[in-house]
């Protein structure tokens, strides 16, 4: 299912951050544990009723010096173009702002679906200014109090009012994405994937609101191929503000069986690099790391030790995401991708018996016995695997209090030890004796 995206767009200061927090809830932090990865987003997901969406938080547009500022301005442009709908969000405090009038000539060109949210109702001041936001124009309005959680189930009511389900062809297709911030080199890995004497490339090559795929066969095995970096129009505004990028990348993760992400030889690791990675775990998808432009390294075999090194202290909360070093340009090393990607699917379909998962988990119980907390130490009854994509293990517990952070990532460490889950996230479901499974 393609998720739809909803922006939220406003000037300073009329509470798009409390909205935006009200509808992700939850969910906006990636893995508490984890470092390396901002909390602060600009973007979450948003899970209401039978649907989920992709939500995105603009900068407050503002006219000061009788012009906007650039950056608010593409942020605002970018966001506008790739949404679905877009929440005007509007301060029924303060009332009609010149700030809001030309925020309303920007949304009234765009042709998208506007709902007018009028924020702050809960003021004493809001009754006698609700009414003027009217004379905006637009067709749909509700009143919320984001800090005080009224209406927003009226509002998320209307955002997927039109919402449509679309279930994706070629369901035995592997698909896999590539995923990066910009200038990195995706497209050019794409067209090096599909230029492999062993790939047979489709002759029709189907085109998505959110990127390019490319369907193709390797080795009598069917994949597709998502490039994020395809964009029909406005090419450069989309590369102008960096941290937009990353709204293709969440579309196309959602869609992947297994994500490659792109890192710059030349440039190194930096921190949207992160950014981009830890929505991929969030969404619980096989990861590679790919190395393009190594040949541009010189003295490559200590390059890469030193590379490696770098990964893995940059990237810790993926110490099992393979790493491949190629050349997109000159095609050096670009067998030893393919290979990887069906390893790393396979992995994230795999199923444990229950014996030998049972097997593990007792062993690891006992070789380490997890400390005693106010007397009480956590004892396991029983392990199974729930599903696959990513690989989910059920572990009966007597208590799920008793567990430590440090314990889980003990236990998921000899499941990894014992099974090959190379390149997957898995995950351990703790349940109370007795519980229901979800």
């Amino acid at each position: 299912m393609k998720k739809s995206v909803v922006a939220l767009v406003g000037r300073p200061n009329v509470g798009k951050s409390t909205l935006f927090n009200r509808l992700v809830g939850s969910k906006m932090a990636i893995i508490e544990d984890i470092p390396g990865i901002t909390r602060d987003r600009l973007y979450g997901n948003v899970k209401f009723e039978n649907y989920s969406f992709h939500l995105i938080d603009t900068g407050g547009i503002d006219i000061s010096d009788e012009k906007f500022n650039d950056e608010i301005k593409v942020q605002a442009e970018i966001a506008i173009n790739e949404a679905d709908v877009i929440v005007f969000v509007v301060d029924a405090k303060e009332g009609i702002t010149t700030n809001d009038l030309v925020v309303k000539d920007m949304l009234l060109k765009s042709g998208k679906k506007i709902i007018v949210a009028i924020n702050k109702i809960d003021s004493k001041l809001a009754k006698d200014n609700i009414y003027d936001f009217y004379e905006l124009g637009f067709d749909n309005y509700i009143n919320i109090s984001s800090e005080q959680n009224e209406g927003i189930y009226e509002l998320l009511k209307e955002i997927t009012k039109d919402f449509k389900e679309v279930i994706e062809e070629d369901d035995d297709s592997i698909k896999f994405s590539v995923i990066g911030r910009p200038n990195v080199g995706k497209s050019s890995l794409v067209n090096a994937i599909l230029n492999e004497e062993r790939v047979i490339v489709s002759n029709v090559a189907g085109t998505t609101r959110d990127a390019i795929d490319t369907p193709f066969t390797y080795h009598n095995e069917r994949f597709i191929v998502i490039d994020t970096a395809g964009m029909r129009k406005k090419g450069k505004i989309y590369e102008a503000v960096e941290k937009y990028s990353l709204l293709r990348s969440m579309k196309a993760i959602d869609r992947s069986d297994v994500c490659l992400l792109v890192l710059d030889a030349e440039t190194g690791i930096i921190e949207h690099d992160k950014h981009i990675a830890g929505y991929a775990i969030e969404a619980g998808k096989p990861i590679i790391i790919v190395v393009n432009k190594w040949d541009t390294v010189d003295d490559k075999d200590e390059s890469m030790k030193k590379f490696i090194k770098d990964i893995r202290n940059n990237f810790q909360f993926m110490p099992y995401a393979p790493i491949v070093f190629l050349s997109a340009k000159t095609h050096k090393r670009m067998h030893t991708l393919m290979p990887e990607i069906i390893k790393v699917y396979n992995n994230s379909t795999k199923m444990i018996a229950t014996n030998l998962i049972n097997d593990c988990i007792k062993d690891a119980y006992n070789l380490n016995l997890p400390p005693s907390y106010k007397g009480k130490r956590l004892k396991i009854y029983f392990c199974n695997q729930a599903s696959n994509k990513p690989p989910t293990f059920n572990i009966q517990v007597n208590s799920k209090g008793l567990i430590h952070f440090s314990y889980e990532r003990y236990l998921e460490n000899k499941i990894r030890e014992s099974f090959d889950f190379e390149g997957t996230p898995i995950v351990l479901q703790f349940k109370n004796k007795g519980e229901q499974e979800n």
